[in-house]
């Protein structure tokens, strides 16, 4: 202990304050374990501060900008202005009130909160260390730790973020003016978001990927669903090409050269470059060494189905755990965590979370697809609903993509469904359902879905890999 640190203790003491921290504590402190959230920054960590809240804000007010400049076919005639500025505020003021909720529920459930820096110093002992000038430190003493650091944007060697002409996903969700032109760098999921919302705004923008294609980590006609729309609205892709290096112009701009793998290189002009290749783990500041925990080679930190990891005692939830770096499997983990703590039955399932990517259309994903299903040793049958056949998705004017269901063709058991359509990110949830209870496609085929709606899709599919789909051709 430093001289001067005050000392406390605790049962459960939980680093880091995102969506799988903060629910870890609540948990805990509602399973009556005496618990101690320690945050550096911001209550609700990356993903209600400088992600999934702030980016679904901007997604909502780009969707209602260009859907509007965008109605001529329905007889509608508009050309709204987006003022950037109060945009960004009216995202700042949403996330303001979800973190703020964070910080009462936690108080309310009787979360001791601190604020800190910690670092592992020994075997069942963290330092706090305090933020400004003589805030110093404190020792807490813990018998359980979680920790929940979260994860940071990759950086490029050489576009260190300056978040004026280098933007992390975090810069780009804080402009506060429309830029005219924007480089993105990565097409994956994050780039593809951003890339498709400035293009709704009206900013002209242009994907550089390293990689053959967008969202490489999904199925081919998927991915394709996507790339049209984002083309259509004027991205344009480079693929097979490497950021090299970029240089600030005359202007204030940016000119960003690339490099293929035969050496050939393209230059680009644009206001910003937004680089966003992903994202690593935050376990190189806790000290881990302490307590002789070893993160893998990337950084993670591995751990068993109830969260614990290699050292007895000191669990990881959300990023850190590895992928699918999630906030929802981020807050699934953080519950285990508590309850096993508790002595409670408790264990992680992976089978059924959910995924997805707020592009337009929206993506998403749970359990397998067709060819995961044939590795693991099921004979799978697929049923697909095209969403130019559901009649809600052609009044909402979005005809885009499709909904399919994968399952074993001998016990019909669902294993896994693909949705790329409007509001995917909601229909996804009920197969997750049908997966975590072990429905089958009669369950999924069998249920009434109101008409008209979206997830009728689902239905449908269900029956297409029956074979007695109404309204689409079977396979």
């Amino acid at each position: 202990m430093v001289v001067g640190d005050i000392a406390t203790g605790t049962e459960v003491l939980v680093i880091g304050a995102g969506p799988g921290g903060y629910v870890a504590a609540i948990r805990a402190a509602q399973l009556g374990l005496d618990t101690t959230l320690v945050e550096k920054d911001a209550y609700g960590g990356v993903c209600l501060n400088r992600g999934c809240i702030p980016s679904k804000a901007l997604i909502t007010g780009a969707d209602t900008a260009h859907g509007a400049a965008s109605a001529e076919r329905m007889g509608i005639h508009a050309d709204p202005a987006v003022d950037m500025a109060a945009l960004s505020s009216w995202k700042d003021d949403v996330v303001d009130q979800l973190t703020g909720g964070v910080e009462k529920l936690c108080k309310a459930n009787g979360v001791n909160l601190i604020e800190g820096t910690a670092e592992f110093d020994g075997e069942g002992s963290v330092r706090v260390m305090h933020g400004g000038d003589g805030q110093g430190s404190e020792t807490i003493e813990y018998e359980h730790a979680i920790v929940a650091t979260g994860s940071r944007p990759i950086q490029i060697p050489g576009f260190e973020y300056d978040e004026e002409h280098v933007l992390s996903s975090t810069g780009a969700l804080n402009l506060t003016s429309v830029p005219e032109d924007l480089l993105v760098v990565g097409a994956g999921y994050i780039g593809m978001e951003l890339s498709t919302t400035y293009a709704k705004l009206g900013t002209n923008v242009e994907v550089i990927e390293m990689l053959d294609s967008a969202l490489p980590v999904y199925e081919d006609d998927v991915a394709r669903v996507v790339r049209k729309r984002a083309e259509e609205l004027g991205v344009g892709f480079n693929f097979g090409e490497g950021a090299s290096e970029w240089e600030e112009t005359v202007d204030g701009g940016v000119r960003l050269t690339t490099e293929t793998d035969d050496g050939e290189q393209s230059t680009y002009e644009a206001d910003h470059i937004l680089v966003a290749v992903g994202r690593q783990p935050v376990t190189d500041t806790l000290g881990l060494d302490a307590i002789g925990l070893e993160p893998t080679e990337a950084g993670f930190l591995e751990s068993d189905e109830f969260g614990e990891t290699d050292v007895e005692n000191v669990y990881a939830v959300g990023d850190v755990a590895g992928e699918p770096m999630l906030a929802h499997k981020a807050s699934a983990e953080g519950e285990v965590v508590a309850e096993h703590i508790a002595g409670e039955p408790s264990a992680m399932d992976f089978q059924s979370i959910p995924g997805a990517v707020f592009t337009d259309p929206e993506i998403g994903t749970v359990g397998m697809t067709e060819t995961e299903a044939e590795e693991a040793g099921f004979e799978p049958v697929v049923g697909q609903m095209p969403m130019n056949a559901s009649g809600r998705a052609l009044t909402m004017d979005e005809p885009d993509g499709f909904a399919r269901i994968v399952a074993d063709a001998e016990t019909e058991f669902v294993l896994g469904a693909q949705i790329v359509a409007p509001e995917a990110s909601e229909l996804i949830g009920e197969v997750g359902l049908a997966i975590e209870m072990g429905a089958t496609l009669e369950d999924l085929a069998s249920t009434v879905h109101t008409h008209p709606t979206l997830s009728e899709a689902v239905m449908e599919a269900a029956m297409n890999a029956q074979g007695h789909a109404v309204h689409t051709l079977n396979r």
